[in-house]
Protein backbone atom coordinates (compact mmCIF):
# COMPACT_ATOMS: atom_id res chain seq x y z
CA UNK A 1 0.00 0.00 0.00
CA UNK A 2 2.91 2.36 0.75
CA UNK A 3 4.31 1.64 -2.72
CA UNK A 4 0.92 2.53 -4.23
CA UNK A 5 0.92 5.87 -2.38
CA UNK A 6 4.39 6.65 -3.74
CA UNK A 7 3.25 5.90 -7.29
CA UNK A 8 0.11 8.03 -6.81
CA UNK A 9 2.20 10.94 -5.56
CA UNK A 10 4.62 10.71 -8.48
CA UNK A 11 2.02 10.34 -11.24
CA UNK A 12 -0.88 12.45 -9.99
CA UNK A 13 -3.66 13.30 -12.45
CA UNK A 14 -6.35 15.95 -11.96
CA UNK A 15 -9.97 15.73 -13.12
CA UNK A 16 -9.28 17.39 -16.46
CA UNK A 17 -6.45 14.94 -17.13
CA UNK A 18 -8.69 11.98 -16.31
CA UNK A 19 -11.37 13.16 -18.72
CA UNK A 20 -8.91 13.77 -21.55
CA UNK A 21 -7.42 10.31 -21.07
CA UNK A 22 -10.96 8.88 -21.21
CA UNK A 23 -11.80 10.91 -24.34
CA UNK A 24 -8.65 9.75 -26.13
CA UNK A 25 -9.26 6.14 -25.12
CA UNK A 26 -12.89 6.31 -26.25
CA UNK A 27 -12.02 7.91 -29.59
CA UNK A 28 -9.34 5.29 -30.29
CA UNK A 29 -11.81 2.53 -29.46
CA UNK A 30 -14.55 3.99 -31.65
CA UNK A 31 -12.10 4.75 -34.50
CA UNK A 32 -10.99 1.13 -34.34
CA UNK A 33 -14.56 -0.16 -34.54
CA UNK A 34 -15.57 2.21 -37.33
CA UNK A 35 -12.50 2.52 -39.57
CA UNK A 36 -10.06 -0.30 -38.86
CA UNK A 37 -12.27 -3.31 -38.09
CA UNK A 38 -14.17 -3.24 -41.44
CA UNK A 39 -10.80 -3.27 -43.28
CA UNK A 40 -9.12 -6.10 -41.36
CA UNK A 41 -9.41 -9.07 -43.75
CA UNK A 42 -6.93 -10.91 -41.54
CA UNK A 43 -4.04 -8.61 -42.54
CA UNK A 44 -1.61 -9.07 -39.67
CA UNK A 45 -0.43 -5.43 -39.30
CA UNK A 46 -4.02 -4.20 -39.11
CA UNK A 47 -5.00 -7.01 -36.74
CA UNK A 48 -2.15 -6.00 -34.41
CA UNK A 49 -3.13 -2.32 -34.55
CA UNK A 50 -6.78 -3.18 -33.96
CA UNK A 51 -5.87 -5.33 -30.95
CA UNK A 52 -3.77 -2.54 -29.43
CA UNK A 53 -6.53 0.01 -30.03
CA UNK A 54 -9.08 -2.34 -28.45
CA UNK A 55 -6.90 -2.62 -25.32
CA UNK A 56 -6.50 1.16 -25.11
CA UNK A 57 -10.25 1.54 -25.56
CA UNK A 58 -10.96 -0.35 -22.35
CA UNK A 59 -9.50 2.51 -20.30
CA UNK A 60 -12.41 4.90 -20.87
CA UNK A 61 -15.40 3.36 -19.12
CA UNK A 62 -13.93 2.98 -15.60
CA UNK A 63 -12.92 6.65 -15.74
CA UNK A 64 -16.37 7.81 -16.86
CA UNK A 65 -18.03 5.72 -14.14
CA UNK A 66 -15.69 7.19 -11.53
CA UNK A 67 -16.26 10.75 -12.76
CA UNK A 68 -20.03 10.27 -12.32
CA UNK A 69 -19.38 9.49 -8.64
CA UNK A 70 -16.93 12.36 -8.33
CA UNK A 71 -19.41 14.71 -9.99
CA UNK A 72 -22.15 13.47 -7.67
CA UNK A 73 -20.13 14.55 -4.66
CA UNK A 74 -18.71 17.79 -6.05
CA UNK A 75 -21.36 19.28 -8.34
CA UNK A 76 -23.21 22.36 -7.11
CA UNK A 77 -26.53 20.93 -8.31
CA UNK A 78 -27.13 17.20 -8.72
CA UNK A 79 -30.44 17.94 -10.42
CA UNK A 80 -28.79 20.09 -13.10
CA UNK A 81 -26.04 17.52 -13.51
CA UNK A 82 -28.64 14.82 -14.16
CA UNK A 83 -30.56 17.13 -16.50
CA UNK A 84 -27.42 17.81 -18.57
CA UNK A 85 -26.64 14.10 -18.87
CA UNK A 86 -30.18 13.40 -20.06
CA UNK A 87 -30.08 16.25 -22.59
CA UNK A 88 -26.86 14.98 -24.10
CA UNK A 89 -28.10 11.40 -23.99
CA UNK A 90 -30.92 12.54 -26.28
CA UNK A 91 -28.55 14.60 -28.47
CA UNK A 92 -26.13 11.67 -28.75
CA UNK A 93 -28.63 8.99 -29.72
CA UNK A 94 -28.75 9.58 -33.48
CA UNK A 95 -24.95 10.00 -33.78
CA UNK A 96 -24.54 6.84 -31.69
CA UNK A 97 -26.90 4.87 -33.93
CA UNK A 98 -25.08 6.18 -37.02
CA UNK A 99 -21.76 5.04 -35.55
CA UNK A 100 -23.01 1.79 -34.05
CA UNK A 101 -25.48 0.50 -36.62
CA UNK A 102 -25.20 2.70 -39.72
CA UNK A 103 -28.81 3.81 -39.29
CA UNK A 104 -30.37 6.96 -37.85
CA UNK A 105 -32.63 5.21 -35.34
CA UNK A 106 -31.87 1.88 -33.65
CA UNK A 107 -34.04 1.02 -30.66
CA UNK A 108 -31.99 -2.10 -29.88
CA UNK A 109 -28.97 -0.18 -28.57
CA UNK A 110 -28.68 3.07 -26.59
CA UNK A 111 -25.66 5.28 -25.94
CA UNK A 112 -23.59 5.31 -22.75
CA UNK A 113 -24.97 8.67 -21.59
CA UNK A 114 -28.25 6.97 -20.68
CA UNK A 115 -26.39 4.49 -18.49
CA UNK A 116 -24.37 7.24 -16.80
CA UNK A 117 -27.54 9.26 -16.20
CA UNK A 118 -29.30 6.25 -14.69
CA UNK A 119 -26.22 5.58 -12.57
CA UNK A 120 -26.32 9.15 -11.27
CA UNK A 121 -30.06 8.90 -10.59
CA UNK A 122 -29.39 5.71 -8.63
CA UNK A 123 -26.86 7.55 -6.44
CA UNK A 124 -29.25 10.44 -5.86
CA UNK A 125 -31.96 8.03 -4.69
CA UNK A 126 -29.79 5.86 -2.43
CA UNK A 127 -28.07 8.90 -0.93
CA UNK A 128 -31.44 10.46 -0.07
CA UNK A 129 -32.44 7.20 1.59
CA UNK A 130 -29.20 7.25 3.56
CA UNK A 131 -30.36 10.46 5.24
CA UNK A 132 -33.67 8.89 6.25
CA UNK A 133 -32.67 5.32 7.13
CA UNK A 134 -30.38 5.36 10.14
CA UNK A 135 -29.73 1.62 10.21
CA UNK A 136 -26.87 1.19 7.74
CA UNK A 137 -27.64 -2.47 7.06
CA UNK A 138 -31.28 -1.69 6.25
CA UNK A 139 -30.11 1.16 4.01
CA UNK A 140 -27.58 -1.07 2.27
CA UNK A 141 -30.19 -3.79 1.65
CA UNK A 142 -32.69 -1.34 0.17
CA UNK A 143 -29.93 0.33 -1.87
CA UNK A 144 -28.82 -2.98 -3.35
CA UNK A 145 -32.44 -3.67 -4.34
CA UNK A 146 -32.65 -0.28 -6.08
CA UNK A 147 -29.35 -0.90 -7.84
CA UNK A 148 -30.59 -4.33 -8.96
CA UNK A 149 -33.81 -2.83 -10.36
CA UNK A 150 -31.95 -0.10 -12.24
CA UNK A 151 -29.40 -2.63 -13.50
CA UNK A 152 -32.27 -4.65 -14.97
CA UNK A 153 -33.72 -1.47 -16.52
CA UNK A 154 -30.34 -0.64 -18.10
CA UNK A 155 -30.15 -4.16 -19.53
CA UNK A 156 -33.72 -4.28 -20.83
CA UNK A 157 -33.33 -0.89 -22.51
CA UNK A 158 -29.97 -1.98 -24.00
CA UNK A 159 -27.90 0.85 -22.57
CA UNK A 160 -24.23 0.68 -23.48
CA UNK A 161 -22.46 -1.25 -20.68
CA UNK A 162 -25.97 -2.20 -19.43
CA UNK A 163 -26.03 -3.52 -15.84
CA UNK A 164 -22.26 -3.21 -15.39
CA UNK A 165 -22.53 0.57 -15.46
CA UNK A 166 -25.07 0.81 -12.63
CA UNK A 167 -23.33 -1.70 -10.38
CA UNK A 168 -19.86 -0.22 -10.88
CA UNK A 169 -21.03 3.34 -10.27
CA UNK A 170 -22.69 2.18 -7.05
CA UNK A 171 -19.58 0.32 -5.88
CA UNK A 172 -17.35 3.33 -6.55
CA UNK A 173 -19.85 5.46 -4.59
CA UNK A 174 -19.97 2.94 -1.74
CA UNK A 175 -16.17 2.86 -1.48
CA UNK A 176 -15.57 6.49 -2.35
CA UNK A 177 -13.12 6.90 0.53
CA UNK A 178 -11.47 3.54 -0.27
CA UNK A 179 -10.84 4.01 -3.96
CA UNK A 180 -8.36 1.18 -4.38
CA UNK A 181 -10.74 -1.36 -2.82
CA UNK A 182 -13.63 0.06 -4.83
CA UNK A 183 -11.55 -0.30 -8.00
CA UNK A 184 -10.77 -3.95 -7.26
CA UNK A 185 -14.42 -4.80 -6.56
CA UNK A 186 -15.56 -2.90 -9.65
CA UNK A 187 -13.02 -4.69 -11.82
CA UNK A 188 -14.29 -8.05 -10.58
CA UNK A 189 -17.77 -7.05 -11.81
CA UNK A 190 -16.50 -6.40 -15.32
CA UNK A 191 -13.56 -8.79 -15.34
CA UNK A 192 -14.54 -10.20 -18.73
CA UNK A 193 -13.23 -6.86 -20.05
CA UNK A 194 -9.74 -7.83 -18.93
CA UNK A 195 -7.99 -4.61 -19.90
CA UNK A 196 -10.49 -2.44 -18.03
CA UNK A 197 -7.96 -2.85 -15.23
CA UNK A 198 -5.97 -0.09 -16.95
CA UNK A 199 -8.83 2.36 -16.44
CA UNK A 200 -9.20 1.41 -12.78
CA UNK A 201 -5.45 1.88 -12.34
CA UNK A 202 -5.69 5.38 -13.83
CA UNK A 203 -8.45 6.55 -11.47
CA UNK A 204 -6.20 5.67 -8.53
CA UNK A 205 -3.81 8.37 -9.73
CA UNK A 206 -6.50 11.05 -9.35
CA UNK A 207 -5.42 13.80 -6.97
CA UNK A 208 -8.88 15.21 -6.20
CA UNK A 209 -8.32 18.49 -8.08
CA UNK A 210 -10.60 19.62 -10.89
CA UNK A 211 -8.02 21.08 -13.25
CA UNK A 212 -8.85 23.44 -16.12
CA UNK A 213 -11.86 22.16 -18.02
CA UNK A 214 -14.29 23.34 -20.65
CA UNK A 215 -17.73 22.11 -19.64
CA UNK A 216 -19.23 22.47 -23.12
CA UNK A 217 -16.35 20.55 -24.70
CA UNK A 218 -16.76 17.77 -22.13
CA UNK A 219 -20.40 17.30 -23.12
CA UNK A 220 -20.04 17.87 -26.88
CA UNK A 221 -17.07 15.59 -27.47
CA UNK A 222 -19.18 12.43 -27.25
CA UNK A 223 -21.96 13.25 -29.77
CA UNK A 224 -19.67 15.18 -32.14
CA UNK A 225 -17.04 12.45 -32.54
CA UNK A 226 -19.77 9.81 -32.90
CA UNK A 227 -21.44 11.91 -35.61
CA UNK A 228 -18.15 12.27 -37.53
CA UNK A 229 -17.39 8.55 -37.33
CA UNK A 230 -20.98 7.68 -38.20
CA UNK A 231 -20.80 9.98 -41.21
CA UNK A 232 -17.62 8.17 -42.30
CA UNK A 233 -19.55 4.88 -42.23
CA UNK A 234 -22.19 6.32 -44.56
CA UNK A 235 -19.79 8.13 -46.91
CA UNK A 236 -17.23 5.34 -47.28
CA UNK A 237 -19.52 2.33 -46.93
CA UNK A 238 -17.83 1.04 -43.78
Amino acid sequence: MEKLKQIQKKFQINGAGLKYIAFISMFIDHFNKTIITPLLNYQQPLVTISTIFDIIGRIAFPIFAFMIVEGFYKTKSRGKYLRNLLIFAIISEVPYDMFQSKVFINNRSQNIMWALALGLLTLIIVDKLKEKIKNKYAWLGISILIVAINAVVATLLSFDYDYYSIIIIFILYLFYDKRFLGSILSYLVIIKEVYAILGFAVINLYNGEKGRQNKLFNYLFYPVHLFILGLCRFLFGL
